[in-house]
């Protein structure tokens, strides 16, 4: 079983996930890219269980149709490293950044496309939504 782990800038905060991703995409909405500080952000999932090693701080923000997502990062160094949505413990979404992971798998589908900002090219025979599916 594959074992991979994410961890912040400085090292203090780190999440163990197993298994492969049941997912990774991008996301284009306004709260990823502020959130970042770059255009998109790219996500993985995985199921549980997984472990996280150091302390991390909480933010957590409701989605647009209600969600409420907990995201953990490093009081350090400022890294998201992952994050929750609150009532489903089945999986983690893990910032594929923190992976440090060259090889990673390109990603499967775009969301909030209508906020991707123009000159960001897609990789081929990526699913692009409008916003997020539901």
């Amino acid at each position: 079983m594959t074992t991979r782990t994410a961890a912040c800038t400085c090292g203090q905060l780190s999440i163990t996930v197993h298994g492969e991703s049941l997912g990774h995409g991008i996301c284009h909405c306004l709260a990823c890219q502020s959130r970042t500080g770059s255009v998109f952000a790219t996500l993985a999932a995985f199921a549980a269980p997984f472990e996280v090693t150091g302390n991390a701080t909480q933010y957590v923000r409701t989605g647009d149709q209600g969600a409420r997502f907990r995201f953990n990062f490093c009081p350090i160094c400022g890294s998201t490293v992952f994050h929750t949505e609150e009532g489903i413990d089945k999986f983690v979404m893990v910032a594929v950044g923190c992976l440090a992971d060259p090889s990673f798998p390109p990603p499967q589908d775009s969301v909030y496309d209508s906020r991707r900002h123009p000159w960001v090219q897609l990789p081929d025979g990526i699913t692009a939504f409008a916003k997020n599916p539901e």
